[in-house]
């Protein structure tokens, strides 16, 4: 077994999801997930995309994420957004609260720990 990962999602099936019906403010967003790596002490690391659309997050999780393609909008409780696109870099903490605004259908690689 090699010591090291890619992210080829070529033979990855990806998982479907949306976000809770209760935190949907716009839109019906759609996800897909490759999960590439689900590592020992809640690391986890793949592909995410999302569809237009905005919600509610809280995050109890931290994640380092980047952004492949698209347009997202992520908004602090009482701060600023931050448009989001391609070559873009984000980590949230554990304990962020916001909204999560898809404009263009964004995809991104995430590194998080539970």
């Amino acid at each position: 077994m090699a010591s090291f990962l890619t992210f080829d999602i070529e033979n990855i099936e990806p998982e479907s999801g949306a976000p809770p019906s209760d935190r949907i403010i716009a839109g019906e967003p759609t996800f897909r997930t490759w999960n590439i790596e689900e590592a020992e002490g809640g690391l986890y690391a793949g592909i995410w995309e999302a569809t237009p659309g905005k919600w509610r997050i809280a995050y109890e999780e931290w994640e380092y994420f980047s952004v492949l393609s698209g347009h997202s909008i992520v908004t602090e409780d009482g701060g600023e957004p931050m448009h989001l696109r391609a070559g873009d870099r984000m980590i949230l903490r554990p304990g962020f609260k916001g909204t999560w605004e898809v404009v263009e259908t964004t995809l991104k690689n995430y590194v998080i720990r539970i």
